[in-house]
């Protein structure tokens, strides 16, 4: 990882400690332990003018979350460079973490990759396939490769991610389902499960959904999709989540993103005054 993390975490006697991490996998475990939830915000350059862009990236340098997520369904090979070199330009130093919609969304200026799994549905090139493709390449860039069990859930809407992977989402009301599910991709091998309602969801993932899941596993847990406001993002995290992630809300406005660390710094002191 290029950029180190350095983490002040605060203890239960609220004197304050810093956490160096060797790789992001290590940061996000060491966040689960301590019980100190994450926020990360995803960037899908190809949704957003080179305007929506850099308003945003201003108030990711104002406002400091904790990792930042770049790719997506609609960014095409050329954009996922691109928008990491901007990052970096712009002097942002939070960790950069690629979220691939296909093989060829790969850039080793980035910090690490979430080589994802799509545990949900039954669609073999984006459980195996795509990955053989891009092994080589993963293997030989030196990059930390972090191995995700990714699961659409239902949301009210066909999302982009649905339609481009061509597999129907876990139904919505089936914790229990999206437990074993969960579960099976821990099992596997799996270091992170990620449960995403999708980019512009109606609806987010369901609080007892997140219960659900949590109670079976014991790699981090990260919900996106859905999530506009502090109040669910306090939900998801109260459910459970060990890492929100947040896109489609701050596509549209940018200021959002000052009201969610707010509330998940509130909800962490919370959790450590418990």
């Amino acid at each position: 990882m290029k950029n180190i993390a350095a983490q002040f975490l605060p203890d239960l006697n609220h004197e304050v400690y810093i956490c160096r991490v060797s790789s992001i996998l290590n940061f996000i475990e060491q966040s689960k332990v301590i019980g100190r939830p994450l926020l990360a915000v995803l960037i899908d350059p190809g949704k957003l003018s080179n305007q929506k862009l850099r308003q945003l990236l201003e108030s990711i340098r104002e406002h400091n979350p904790d990792l930042i997520f770049v790719g997506g369904s609609t960014s095409t090979a050329m954009q996922v460079p691109a928008c990491v070199d901007l990052i970096r330009q712009s002097g942002i130093k939070t960790p950069v973490v690629l979220f691939p919609g296909h093989e060829n969304q790969f850039y080793p200026g980035a910090d690490a990759l979430l080589l994802l799994s799509l545990i949900s549905g039954r669609n073999a090139d984006l459980l195996i396939g795509k990955h053989v493709l891009a092994a080589q390449e993963l293997h030989a860039s030196g990059m930390e490769i972090i191995p995700t069990g990714y699961m659409l859930i239902e949301s009210g809407k066909l999302t982009t991610v649905a339609y481009m992977s061509q597999t129907q989402p876990l139904p919505r009301e089936n914790a229990a389902l999206a437990a074993s599910t969960a579960l099976a991709g821990q099992l596997l091998g799996m270091r992170l499960i990620y449960l995403e309602a999708g980019s512009g969801a109606r609806w987010p993932v369901p609080p007892e959904m997140i219960h659900a899941v949590k109670q079976h596993l014991k790699i981090p847990l990260i919900v996106g999709g859905g999530i506009d406001s502090a109040e669910k993002l306090g939900m998801a995290v109260y459910a459970g989540a060990d890492l929100v992630v947040v896109g489609n809300a701050l596509e549209s406005d940018p200021d959002l993103l000052g009201s969610l660390m707010s509330g998940m710094q509130a909800f962490a002191g919370m959790e450590q005054n418990d």
